[in-house]
């Protein structure tokens, strides 16, 4: 028998370096796929095809400002080729204009544009971009009112807005923890079930919205598939987690509750600060009011799994920060760096975590915890909690 020197032997062994050869074969295909790129780069194929016509171009509309100095917008490009701002339009007029970094805007690129146009305070205005090739992109200022600024007493306000809407209405659904201690298993499986219900329909309101945000947004992001995959991504990498140690439940399941319906109240957050900084809402005492009822439940909704646990107050604490402190950090992002393609994305990691509890919650019911998942309190506790949300939800569309 013919000897094998030993590192040849041990190259070859499942689990050990790979050899020359392997690494070879995987250089191959690669420089084989380069020499492609380089040819069709250097023949430009595509250059008998062209007719005259110009390129596909696209340009999205990221953030608008409003201040003292006229109008500044935030583009994005998403052409085929590099495209040339050569006029803005505002109201049907022509002004000039700035852009921020100058020259042509390659795909994915953004510019900032200023125009010292003087904006009339409560006015709609329609902004229309004219590239170099004649292709038009129009977008409109709905309520014009002064951009935010980051100075201590616009972000108190905000954070002030933000506890209403979101760590108020926890805190006072927790606070209902003592008076729930007590309820047998009918009245388990009810306020069980009514946490999914709840849940269930901030998942649905998380995708439309994501889904909305994502159709305005520019087209190299993908909207759609993006939405899709954060979402996966976030119920498989919290299913991940929380499964480690086997199914979560009692504090464990309370933290993944409230981690669910922060980052729900993120987006919310995001989507109220971004109505703000573009005059699109104003928010009445009636409509705060109006958030603080529809989020009552998710407090009860944390409480649910730990009903059977001594909970110090410091952990009270935490749940309700951790379910209701993103509001404020999304109204302060949402107000001073809106985008839609990221507010589509928290939302939507926020859906794909929702699921995770949903899936989760149900399988404590399947447990047997409570009287079941087909019981007639857990029935009643879906219907409920879904109609309450949904109900109340129709004191804060706007």
């Amino acid at each position: 028998m013919k000897d094998v020197p030993s590192s040849e032997a041990e190259a070859d062994l499942p689990g050990t370096a790979p050899s020359r050869r392997a690494l070879w074969w995987i250089a191959l295909p690669l420089l084989a796929f380069a020499v492609a790129i380089a040819i069709l780069m250097s023949t430009n194929p595509l250059a008998r095809f062209n007719n005259g016509t110009p390129p596909v171009e696209e340009i999205s509309f990221e953030r608008v400002i409003l201040d003292s100095d006229g109008i500044r917008v935030l583009v994005r490009a998403g052409g085929s080729e590099p495209m040339t701002i050569a006029q803005v339009q505002v109201d049907d007029a022509y002004w000039q204009f700035t852009q921020d970094p100058a020259g042509p805007l390659a795909r994915g690129s953004t510019a900032w544009i200023q125009v010292p146009f003087p904006w009339v305070l409560g006015e709609a205005h329609a902004l229309n971009l004219v590239t170099n090739t004649g292709a038009t992109f129009a977008h409109e200022i709905p309520v014009a009112v002064a951009t935010p600024v980051p100075d201590g007493s616009s972000l108190l306000s905000q954070a002030l807005l933000g506890i209403f809407v979101g760590i108020v209405p926890v805190a006072v659904g927790l606070m209902f923890y003592p008076a729930l201690r007590g309820v047998g298993r009918s009245g388990m499986s009810f306020l069980l079930a009514l946490t999914v219900g709840l849940l269930a329909f901030l998942m649905v309101d998380a995708v439309s919205e994501a889904l909305e945000l994502a159709a305005e947004s520019a087209a190299i992001f993908q909207g759609q598939v993006m939405v899709v995959l954060a979402a996966s991504a976030s119920f498989l990498v919290l299913m991940g987690i929380g499964r480690r140690n086997g199914a979560p439940k009692g504090l464990a399941l309370a933290t993944y509750i409230a981690l669910g319906i922060g980052l729900h109240n993120l987006g919310e957050g995001l989507a109220i600060g971004a109505a703000f900084a573009a005059g699109a809402a104003g928010l009445g005492t009636f409509l705060v009011l109006g958030f603080t009822l529809h989020n009552v439940t998710e407090g009860i909704g944390i409480a649910a799994p730990i009903l059977r646990e001594r909970v110090t107050l410091l952990t009270f604490a935490a749940l309700t920060l951790l379910a209701g402190g993103p509001a404020v950090l999304g109204l302060w992002i949402g107000s001073l760096a809106f985008a839609p393609q990221w507010s589509a994305l928290a939302l939507a990691i926020g859906a794909g975590a929702i699921l995770q509890v949903i899936v989760e919650v149900t399988a404590l019911l399947r447990r047997g915890e409570g009287d079941g998942l087909s019981s007639r309190a857990a029935m009643a506790g879906l219907v409920v909690g879904a109609g309450f949300m949904y109900l109340t939800a129709m004191l804060v569309k706007i």
